[in-house]
């Protein structure tokens, strides 16, 4: 089967499928990202890391940026609005196995942006490119940044801060067409990210609101864009990434799995996080994933309110199993 679209380049780094994990602070830890990456994910993108934090080399900030023996390649994703400071984490990360430095730009966090971090840089692009110069200088990998449209809808600098990247050697950009602004609320809007695309030379990652594979397939085409980002709607649908790299292949979409099937992955989920993590730490990060793989089934709500009281893995387990046997039993009736 011929392939329907061409591997994204970044440097000498070859990536196949073009389809890349976005970075989701909290969410996109090693054991997740092991676990998604089976799925056909070309490249993933851990955690983005205050490169304040790695100074002190804390235990759970050196844990964001460890990678998973299914990972090759791995892009590590730093914020900071220091250029010496993002320099000296750029060092530290690519020591530690990153194949890839991305700096982050995109993120609106208001815990981030009060520091003048990830989105509020891009208040001022000659800081955005006196962070980019020092990144790029400071180590022997390709850097890659991503951004949002600007600040706020009238301040619109995402081809100027696309060019100075290109200028001083970023050899990749993504853009999540929304403004900082914005957060996640309205739509993307792509338009911006094919004029991106015709703006600069080196490739163009788009990012938002790709929840349906062939509708991420059209607007990759429209676009001109080189790779796709999948952030949100991956989560508790990771099938939405085979999906989009069937089509990828030349392929025609596999059908999504059953109700009952996508349980049985959110208790193989809960348990390699548990094996991985332990379970004091694995049952609250698993929470919010059990209660995106029971979107959309029937006492989805009420499991989910059950589920988010509960500490013990067995216990959530057990729920999840109780689920299945009913919708198992519906099936049969029906």
């Amino acid at each position: 089967m011929a392939r329907t679209v061409d591997p994204l380049k970044i440097g000498s780094i070859s990536i196949w499928p073009p389809l890349v994990l976005a970075p989701m602070s909290g969410v996109t830890n090693r054991t997740m990202r092991g676990l998604y990456k089976p799925f056909g994910l070309g490249l993933t993108v851990t955690e983005f890391v205050s490169s304040n934090a790695l100074k002190f080399g804390s235990k759970r900030t050196m844990e964001m940026i460890d990678r998973h023996g299914l990972e090759s390649p791995v892009s590590t994703q730093l914020w900071g609005d220091d250029p010496q400071t993002m320099a000296d984490a750029a060092k530290l990360v690519r020591e530690c196995g990153a194949d890839i430095v991305d700096i982050n730009f995109g993120c609106p966090a208001p815990k981030v942006v009060k520091t003048n971090g990830g989105s509020a840089c891009l208040r001022d692009p000659q800081r955005c490119e006196e962070i980019m110069r020092a990144v790029v200088d400071a180590v022997d990998c390709p850097v890659t940044m991503k951004m949002r449209l600007g600040w706020t809808e009238s301040d619109l600098v995402y081809v100027d801060v696309a060019k100075r990247a290109q200028s001083v050697g970023v050899q990749a950009v993504t853009l999540h067409a929304r403004t900082a602004r914005q957060f996640y609320k309205g739509s993307a809007d792509w338009d911006h990210i094919a004029a991106l695309k015709r703006a600069i030379d080196i490739p163009v990652i788009g990012n938002g609101d790709l929840a349906d594979s062939h509708t991420a397939m059209q607007r990759m085409r429209d676009s001109g864009v080189d790779a796709i980002m999948l952030g949100r709607a991956t989560l508790g649908n990771p099938w939405l990434i085979s999906q989009i790299a069937d089509l990828m292949e030349g392929r025609e979409a596999r059908p999504s799995p059953s109700p009952a099937d996508r349980l049985r992955y959110a208790i193989v989920h809960l348990r390699t996080m548990v094996a991985e993590l332990g379970e004091a730490r694995a049952v609250p990060q698993m929470r919010k994933h059990v209660a995106l793989y029971l979107k959309g089934i029937h006492g989805g709500a009420q499991l989910r309110a059950r589920i988010m009281t509960i500490d013990s893995a067995d216990e959530v387990a057990a729920i999840i199993e109780e689920t299945i046997a009913g919708l198992e039993a519906d099936a049969v009736a029906a």
